[in-house]
């Protein structure tokens, strides 16, 4: 295989990790994000943990595995935005760490007051990354300031901008819907209900939320001489897929509903990519200091052998994670006899 192909070949596999962990982790945090507000008590709350119980952990593997495959393939990228990010991802490994620990501790104790702070816990350990995510993925879309040593010469406030924080409240949203979405799978009875009734207004926020974003990417960022004025079937399909949503919840198919924000979710992940080839960092200095494939990407033999790899333990891992969702299908009650702790 040429040096060339192995380049565009990771490009796309690491594409397919982040489009992974957002579809998969993007109801994780929903769920998370609704677990306060959604359940009046204590059994119901653990219903709703117990929707994502067997898979959450899972799921957060695509991040870890992105992150990983970034090093190893391209270790200048890895090395420019997790040292210019490093604030903004500390943030986001403190909301996991927060996140996770919650769900191991919610039921060492029975106090109604110790439970109340952990899932409060894991709401706040699933807004940050959602919204740093998202903020971070709007920001490398827009350009950030990368000088001619592709060093990152701004800070977290730098990130903060107007375009920024749309794109993270826009990925909070969706996710947020995607979680109520997945919950009206899961849940049954009254809860399954307040799910469903939760999930229209969850809707009319998403797709404002989603719809400035759009007009915010043709005003700060590039797309229209990467993609054009009519930036083709991706992006379009991928807001599309969002407004026929309520189509599916006004109907209660609870199914085709997240199936709609999946697909929003994995086409709105490929549009950001294409947007971004055949770089990977977009300097808002200068573009020919922008970091690409090319200019980012380790050796030859590196990517060779990772290809390998990846083509021997990938399938494995899917498979493996597609059985634990095929196994742990069925929908949850409140009945307590059935709940795990």
């Amino acid at each position: 295989m040429s040096y060339e192909f192995l380049q565009i070949l990771w490009f796309i596999l690491i594409a397919v990790l982040w489009i992974g962990f957002y579809f998969l982790e993007g109801f994780d945090f929903g769920v998370g994000m609704l677990l306060p507000f959604l359940s009046k008590k204590d059994v119901e709350r653990r219903a709703i943990i117990n929707a994502i119980g067997t898979t959450w952990d899972g799921n957060e593997v695509w991040l870890l595995t992105a992150g990983g495959a970034t090093f190893a393939a391209f270790p200048q990228w890895y090395a420019t935005m997790f040292s210019g990010f490093y604030l903004a991802l500390f943030l986001l490994l403190v909301g996991l760490i927060i996140r996770g620990v919650s769900f191991e501790y919610r039921s060492k104790d029975p106090d109604p007051k110790w439970r109340n702070t952990f899932d409060w816990m894991i709401a706040v350990g699933s807004f940050l990354p959602a919204l740093l995510l998202g903020t971070a993925f709007a920001n490398l879309a827009r350009g950030v300031p990368i000088d001619a040593k592709m060093m990152y010469t701004g800070n977290l406030f730098t990130l903060l901008n107007p375009y920024g924080l749309i794109g993270g409240l826009a990925t909070v949203s969706v996710f947020l819907l995607h979680g109520a979405n997945f919950l009206g799978l899961k849940l049954e009875g009254e809860l399954r209900e307040r799910v469903h009734a939760l999930s229209k207004k969850l809707y009319i926020a998403a797709a404002i939320i989603t719809a400035l974003l759009l007009v915010g990417t043709y005003f700060y960022t590039d797309i229209t001489t990467k993609l054009g004025v009519d930036p083709g079937i991706t992006p379009i399909a991928a807001y599309a897929a969002l407004l026929l949503t309520i189509f599916f919840i006004n109907r209660k198919m609870e199914g085709w509903a997240f199936i709609m924000t999946a697909l929003h979710i994995v086409l709105t992940q490929v549009t950001f990519f294409m947007l971004m080839f055949p770089r990977v960092m977009i300097s808002s200095l200068n573009p020919d200091w922008s970091l690409t494939i090319y200019n980012a990407s380790s050796s030859q033999y590196t990517l060779s052998v990772m290809s390998i790899v990846a083509l021997i333990f990938v399938p494995i891992v899917l498979a493996y994670q597609g059985w634990t969702y095929y196994m742990f299908r069925k929908r949850i009650s409140t009945d307590k006899k059935s709940l795990v702790y």
